[in-house]
């Protein structure tokens, strides 16, 4: 059995960055090479951190790298994954798997019939306090699920020229909430109802988007859930789940360093410096998740979210868009079978 694997890394951004470091120091990894779009980006990065750099089109040959880490933008996912399938090369790609249902799924026909080990990069599944909610959740310790809210706010907001092709903040921010819903609670989303607004920047007008969104979500059991989500939460970067049943209640996220302050007399502020951006937050998380795919490759194990997986989160998050864009209350199942 093999012990040790070289890392193709394609995508030096914000998250390739982070992604580079955390590979670059895992104790299964022999070597890391990286590839951008920019060459001489990817050239100054593998310089600073000590690695190799090399083009795009050798990221994919086996007999250079054990597996590929796509850290691209999110409307390149698809035709790199399906090019990774047509190279037998073991991939790890950060969510989404794509912007629309239709190239997703030839993305994922193409990874399956060619039998490609594939990891979507759905961290909150690594999470600490998502794993104990979860377990508290199937223990019983909270009895029946009644209800479940999901928040997700962005401190910094983003590039706005990142808007127009990141696929929406129902698919490029909520849908990890959409994801880690369905993962803890073993539930599929029946129906969406999304409420937005576009302020800040008129990008987000542009673009039929929202920079901040509230949703009404209903299970399949008919338990109910909201979701909330902003790219600008001046607070700080604030990512929580609530879990309430008839027999207790558990809340993911709220910690030292949570951007909530209290106005009740008597009670102190919380005393962390907050939480500023994700990479901050879940950087445990990145470097399980990343390790896990790497013994993946190298164990022959099963994958922890493949591309089929995910798609459900994509599927409820196509229907959000829908639902914002229409005004209307969506069936995820009308999604679903389009």
């Amino acid at each position: 059995m093999q012990e040790q694997a070289r890392v193709g890394l394609l995508g030096i951004g914000r998250i390739g960055l982070g992604h580079a470091a955390i590979l670059r120091d895992l104790p299964r990894v022999t070597e890391l090479v990286l590839a951008d779009a920019l060459p001489g980006h990817a050239a100054a990065v593998a310089t600073d951190l000590g690695v190799t750099h090399t083009d795009i089109n050798t990221l994919f040959d086996r007999e250079r790298v054990d597996c590929l880490v796509i850290a691209t933008g999110t409307d390149t996912h698809a035709d790199l994954l399906v090019r990774a399938a047509e190279t037998q090369m073991p991939v790890f790609c950060e969510k989404p798997v794509a912007t629309d249902i239709t190239d997703a799924r030839r993305a994922i026909d193409a990874l399956e019939a060619a039998g490609t080990l594939n990891h979507i990069g759905f961290h909150r599944r690594f999470d600490p306090g998502y794993l104990e909610a979860k377990r508290r959740l199937e223990s019983g310790e909270l009895g029946e699920l009644r209800r479940i809210h999901l928040l997700s706010c962005d401190m910094n907001t983003p590039d706005p020229a990142f808007i127009p092709t990141s696929g929406g903040i129902f698919r490029d921010c909520m849908i990890h909430d959409f994801d880690i819903l369905r993962w803890t609670t073993g539930q599929r989303v029946h129906e969406v109802h999304a409420y937005g607004t576009a302020k800040g920047d008129p990008v987000y007008s542009a673009s039929q988007d929202a920079s901040d969104a509230v949703l009404l979500l209903t299970l399949e059991d008919g338990t109910l859930g909201t979701a909330h989500t902003s790219r600008y939460n001046g607070a700080g970067h604030d990512v929580r789940m609530e879990l309430a049943g008839d027999k207790g209640g558990v809340v993911v996220g709220l910690d030292d360093r949570a951007p909530l302050r209290s106005a009740e007399p008597g009670h102190h502020d919380l005393p962390g410096p907050v939480w500023t951006n994700f990479l901050e937050r879940f950087a445990p998380c990145y470097a399980a998740e990343l390790a896990a795919f790497v013994d993946a490759v190298l164990d022959d194990t099963p994958s922890p979210c493949t591309a089929a997986d995910a798609l459900e989160a994509l599927y409820v998050a196509t229907a959000a868009t829908t639902s914002y864009r229409e005004g209307r209350p969506v069936l995820v199942e009308d999604i679903r079978a389009s």
